[in-house]
């Protein structure tokens, strides 16, 4: 005599941080098609398409140009006002179109996320793979305003990529904590938009950071996203730029404990995302 017998499938996470990096490696394909899928749909159905990576932070420069440049006279360290700004809007533009993509990815892939296990981190961090590629078009028109301006930098142009990486980590450890946050409370969707705003008028972005008191200096450099870019502006400049190191130090902290501590509550809260969610 036959049975018919039901069966439950229950799928269960990697138990630790050592397991945890596994699943990890082993959903890189996944990672990879969330950020070609990311990429695709950016700018779908649009008229002007990926143009909006580069019109957005040029139209910037021209604003900040105009009223800090022009009207307010502001110093720019020896570099044309107008690399000077562009050259922060590019980790600026990574920062916010990072945080404000990861914020909401969770809930955006509620069916994925209630259907099958795999590192939920996968999510908010495929978000960066769209912010690097708005970086890399619009890093062309630096290049092509350094040709207008005959604007040469020296040697040390080439540590760009290590001021890129600690804006990727701002970048993931803020949309960490926003992401996990996201999920339980959807006020977010309107805190998000204040933060990007707030923040670009805080940062040093229309202005060069020599304009802050030297009494303030350190403590100005509380905000990470101030080392992230006045490390792109000195890596454009020339030798006699002097570059603020102990401002620099604490952004690096702060960037670290961000990720670190958004790494480890987004852990925290994951397991409860499918039920929340």
């Amino acid at each position: 005599m036959s049975r018919d017998v039901d069966y439950d499938i229950l799928i269960k996470p990697g138990r630790g941080i050592k397991h945890y990096w596994r699943d990890l490696v082993q959903y890189r394909e996944l990672f990879a098609f969330l950020a070609w899928r990311d990429v695709l749909v950016r700018y779908k159905q649009t008229a002007i398409g990926v143009a909006w990576s580069i019109i957005r932070p040029l139209l910037s420069m021209i604003v900040f140009t105009i009223i800090f440049g022009k009207l307010a006279k502001l110093p720019s360290e020896g570099v044309p006002y107008p690399i000077m700004v562009y050259t922060a809007m590019l980790p600026w533009q990574l920062f916010a179109n990072s945080l404000s993509e990861s914020s909401s990815s969770l809930v955006a892939n509620t069916n994925l996320i209630t259907k099958v296990y795999f590192p939920r981190i996968i999510i908010p961090s495929s978000t960066i793979a769209v912010s690097l590629l708005d970086f890399l078009l619009s890093f062309l028109i630096l290049v092509i305003l350094m040709f207008w301006y005959q604007f040469w930098p020296d040697w040390k142009i080439l540590t760009i990529p290590l001021f890129l990486c600690l804006a990727i980590f701002v970048a993931l450890g803020f949309g960490f904590w926003i992401s996990a946050l996201y999920v339980r409370y959807r006020d977010f969707r309107y805190v998000i938009p204040f933060i990007v705003q707030f923040g670009l008028y805080i940062s040093p972005v229309g202005f060069s950071s020599t304009i802050v008191p030297e009494k303030w200096r350190l403590i100005y450099s509380l905000n990470p996203m101030v080392g992230v870019i006045d490390g792109f502006r000195w890596a454009i400049s020339r030798e006699n730029v002097q570059f603020y190191w102990a401002g620099f130090i604490i952004s690096i902290m702060l960037t670290m404990a961000v990720f670190v501590s958004g790494f480890l509550y987004f852990r925290k809260t994951e397991q409860t995302f499918a039920d929340v969610i």
